[in-house]
């Protein structure tokens, strides 16, 4: 079994390579090739702090396994990343472990490629103005991979703790400046706009969103949680990445419960991209892609670490291997 820590898996994949493999997963799952198990996602009372198992495979190229990990909120104060996660790879043919791979900032990759696939798939091609609310530990992820997509202008960023958007803003090695605004600004100015919080209520009105903004909705992953209103979601074409876990985890969990149609919902990322859903059907239209995270992104990204490591094996990164079999 091969054992990547975290500072190698910072080494091996790239934000460039983390959309690849994501448009992969993504397209496997369209096919019918990958598949995503029921996601178990559970608050560790009586605390806020989350746990979550995240499983899935794709027998067809050797992929099986699962995440663990989630969310605690008090290790910043520790110098930890508030959130945490491994991810173990199986052989599909005998069960036997072939992988441990630390997934701290894999896990920010993959979810800021998946934002920027959607952003590549459903913005209006002139966007220009990128706003993003919520500064937490992927918030940089998000913004490098959303330049990979789109040529933008100028990049707002809002948090409540407006510290940590400053800090964000003074840290971004972009080719960029980064302009620390309120959350109703941040709106009502983003051509797209990501939203990346741990809300469980909405930080966004929809009186603040214009006509033809594209929404990614990352931060709703459990449910309770919510960022957007809403009358967002009634008034917008919506995405989803897997339609179970939306409804169940996502902004759709609330939207549901307003008046949302599943017959509404204009597909998934993954069908997008094979060409059996629609894109925006205009430049006036307010998109959402609602996105929870699935098992076999987690997958996708921690195979191609392992493939990057065992390319790299004589380049000195801290790579081990253990023989379970003695």
């Amino acid at each position: 079994m091969i054992v990547i820590d975290e500072n190698a898996a910072r080494r091996l994949v790239s934000p460039a390579d983390a959309i690849d493999a994501m448009d992969m997963a993504f397209r496997e799952v369209s096919r019918g090739q990958a598949r995503n198990f029921p996601v178990v996602r559970e608050r560790l009372l009586p605390g806020p702090d989350v746990y979550g198992i995240k499983a899935g495979g794709d027998l067809a190229i050797g992929l099986l396994g699962l995440k663990i990990g989630g969310y605690w909120t008090g290790n910043r104060a520790r110098g930890l990343t508030n959130h945490q996660s491994t991810t173990v790879l199986t052989d599909p043919e005998t069960g036997c472990p072939t992988a441990l791979v630390s997934s701290n900032h894999l896990t920010g990759l993959r979810t800021a490629a998946a934002c920027a696939i959607g952003i590549r798939e459903l913005a209006r091609p002139d966007a220009r103005v990128l706003a993003l609310i919520g500064t937490g530990g992927q918030a940089a992820h998000h913004l490098e991979a959303a330049l990979l997509v789109r040529r933008f202008n100028r990049i707002l960023v809002a948090n409540r703790d407006r510290a940590r958007a400053e800090e964000l803003a003074a840290s971004f090695a972009g080719p960029l400046p980064v302009e620390v605004v309120d959350a109703e600004t941040a709106a009502r100015n983003a051509d797209v706009l990501i939203t990346l919080t741990t809300a469980r209520e909405p930080v966004v009105q929809a009186g603040w969103v214009r006509p033809g903004t594209h929404i990614c909705a990352m931060g709703a992953d459990t449910a309770g949680k919510q960022e957007l209103d809403p009358a967002i979601l009634l008034g917008a074409a919506v995405w989803v990445d897997d339609w179970a876990q939306a409804a169940a985890l996502g902004e759709c969990q609330h939207a549901l419960a307003h008046g949302l149609a599943r017959e509404s919902i204009r597909g998934t990322l993954c069908d997008v991209l094979e060409g059996k859903a629609p894109r925006r059907a205009g430049a006036d239209e307010i998109t959402v892609f609602d996105s929870t995270g699935m098992g076999i992104q987690d997958l996708a990204i921690a195979a191609w670490a392992v493939r990057a490591a065992n390319a790299a094996a004589d380049t000195g990164l801290p790579i081990h291997r253990i023989d379970l079999a003695r």
